[in-house]
């Protein structure tokens, strides 16, 4: 079945399981379970809503990655759920991250984001008003889709990464139970386009939940 998709220009859709299950004369859940690996793999890439695409090779991919794009990547869909979206006063951190000043107007989006129904994080969002024009006025279901639609799209990040104890507020967003001390895992983000500062963001992973997984090459 790899041999169906190798040296397919990516984009090309994949075949469907049921014209694999035709050529290959096996079950259906066979052909899932083939089709799966290759997803994982990385030759091949599903959209919810669109289908099994063959992938770009992983080498090629530079771009950076939204928590949507992600979790379609690994064969879910990305849910969200808005706690807040408003303008605040931008604070010395986010103003400073988002190069204007301190006190100046800045969108803040907190959302839960979900994978296949299950709580995987929190994410809390902040840009400037013209970044994205009306953006509070009809949130968009991707942050990165609407950057995209502005040629804002997100070119590079600096993201920084840490262990942590969940807090008492975020156990509740995320769904832990007990009381015990659980550990997550902290994503702060700095998205450029070019040199433009676009979004600066801080998520809040369940670990038991979530793999952050980290494509490294050779320096230049």
């Amino acid at each position: 079945m790899r041999s169906l998709v190798q040296g397919a220009a990516p984009g090309t859709p994949a075949p469907s399981e049921r014209e694999l299950v035709s050529q290959f004369g096996v079950a259906r859940m066979t052909v899932r379970q083939a089709l799966d690996a290759l997803v994982v793999e990385g030759l091949l890439e599903r959209m919810p809503g669109r289908g099994t695409f063959v992938a770009r090779p992983r080498r090629e991919r530079g771009q950076v990655t939204s928590f949507s794009e992600v979790v379609a990547r690994r064969g879910q869909v990305a849910e969200s759920t808005t706690v807040l979206a408003r303008l605040e006063q931008a604070g010395p951190g986010v103003a400073r991250a988002l190069q204007t000043d301190p006190g100046a107007a800045v969108v803040h989006w907190k959302r839960i984001r979900r994978a296949g129904g299950e709580t995987i994080c929190i994410q809390d969002a902040y840009l400037t008003p013209e970044t994205v024009p009306g953006l509070l006025d009809a949130l968009p279901e991707s942050l990165y889709q609407a950057l995209d639609r502005h040629q804002l799209r997100p070119t590079w990040s600096e993201d920084a990464i840490r262990a942590d104890l969940v807090s008492d507020e975020e156990r509740t967003l995320l769904d832990l139970t007990g009381e015990d001390p659980s550990p997550v895992l902290r994503v702060a983000r700095r998205a450029l386009h070019d040199e433009r500062v676009v979004e600066v963001s801080s998520s809040v992973y369940r670990t038991d939940r979530f793999t952050l997984h980290l494509q490294l090459g050779p320096a230049n």
